[in-house]
């Protein structure tokens, strides 16, 4: 049976693709199913904790996930800290470097991702955007060194998509994870998966007023809680464990 491990943060615990029982389910758990679906079986991990940095992300789970000997392993990391007022791209992409090599030195496959552009999404994004693109020339540059996988969502079109990213302007949206599951399927060579980075057709721009309570809205919700918690120092990693810590079959 394969063995699947995915390390990582926020977008690799599944958030804002709820599974309609409070909890999420999430790119990786989708791709444990194609997986599955593949090999006739996978027995899958998930140590991806919200709010991890990258050096928090090798310290909390790569221990475990190395003792887990996965085939296949995904590594995501490092949102959260070009979030943050300080952000070294040598630092944050050292830590992701680390934890690729020490997999594929086990010899699993390692899957990851650059970050697409959030701007067309999010304008607030445009101020860290030299951060973004700092960090994904180190990535790509990491999978070359390594024989890494590297799904480019950066240089996706599709990924740019309003309908592909979650309210909060952070996350996938439950449409954007089935295309990172299938993106990552389509890299690990798995059939059916061509047509993953399809453009969507498109849909009536919604009126200026529309627009207007949609950008309230997000400013209530979920922009102005993010800068108190931060402001207070409280991470949302606070007290979470990961949610699925054991290879189990799927």
């Amino acid at each position: 049976m394969l063995r699947y491990v995915a390390l990582g943060d926020s977008t690799a615990e599944g958030l804002q693709d709820p599974d309609g029982q409070g909890g999420y389910v999430g790119w990786a758990d989708r791709l444990a199913g194609h997986l599955k679906a593949a090999h006739g079986g996978v027995a899958y991990a998930n140590l991806a904790v919200r709010g991890l940095r990258a050096s928090e992300i090798r310290t909390r789970q790569l221990g475990s996930a190395l003792a887990l000997r996965p085939q296949v392993a995904s590594v995501v990391g490092g949102v959260n800290d070009f979030l943050r007022p300080r952000f070294d791209a040598d630092v944050v992409a050292a830590e992701v470097r680390f934890m690729i090599a020490a997999l594929r030195a086990t010899g699993a496959r390692v899957i990851t991702f650059t970050m697409p552009d959030m701007t067309p999404v999010n304008p607030l994004a445009g101020l860290i955007r030299g951060r973004l693109v700092a960090l994904n020339e180190r990535l790509r540059r990491t999978c070359r060194d390594t024989g890494a996988l590297l799904l480019d969502l950066e240089h996706t079109p599709v990924s740019r998509d309003p309908r592909l990213w979650a309210e909060d302007r952070l996350h996938p949206s439950t449409a954007g994870h089935e295309r990172i599951a299938a993106g990552l399927a389509w890299v690990l060579g798995l059939t059916g998966f061509d047509d993953w980075a399809r453009e969507i057709v498109e849909a009536p721009e919604k009126s200026l007023s529309d627009r207007a309570r949609r950008e309230l809205a997000w400013s209530t919700r979920w922009f102005l809680p993010w800068v108190v918690r931060h402001a207070v120092g409280r991470s949302s990693a606070h007290g979470r464990v990961a949610k699925r810590p054991e290879l189990r079959p799927l």
